[in-house]
């Protein structure tokens, strides 16, 4: 007779055996740099002087954390991802004074070639340009 915490060790096992057979989860590395423009949008954002300063795991990041750039990611998605960038930046204009300040016409001209891509192999170059002068403007 087999006991309760046998079938549950045979279970466990099972599924154990079961994940080493499958390869690792990688993650992209698009989605730690979707994550990071983000982060820098919001910190644009809503970071204010003196202020505690805005952190990957706060609630305002909830949308735009790893996983979510994750998924679409994994799905192929660049309209969605482009979508969830545009949200970052209208915030971080709003912020700034519009998009006829200096910091804002960079920021949206940068964005709009983020917003021409149509490929997910093509994302990687204007995101770069969009984090690289987002980590400059903090």
């Amino acid at each position: 007779m087999v006991t309760l915490t046998g079938l549950a060790y045979c279970t466990y096992r099972l599924v154990a055996m079961d994940r080493a057979s499958q390869p690792p989860t990688r993650i992209h590395p698009l989605e730690s740099s979707l994550e990071t423009v983000a982060l820098f949008f919001l910190k644009l954002a809503y970071e204010e002087e003196g202020g505690s300063p805005i952190r990957r795991k706060d609630a305002v990041m909830d949308d735009y954390q790893k996983d979510v750039f994750g998924l679409l990611v994994r799905r192929g998605d660049v309209k969605a991802i482009q979508l969830k960038m545009d949200e970052c930046l209208e915030l971080a204009l709003d912020a700034l004074g519009g998009a006829n300040t200096p910091l804002g016409k960079e920021l949206h001209k940068l964005s709009s070639e983020f917003g021409r891509v149509e490929t997910m192999e093509a994302l990687d170059a204007p995101l770069t340009a969009l984090g690289d002068y987002l980590k400059d403007a903090q």
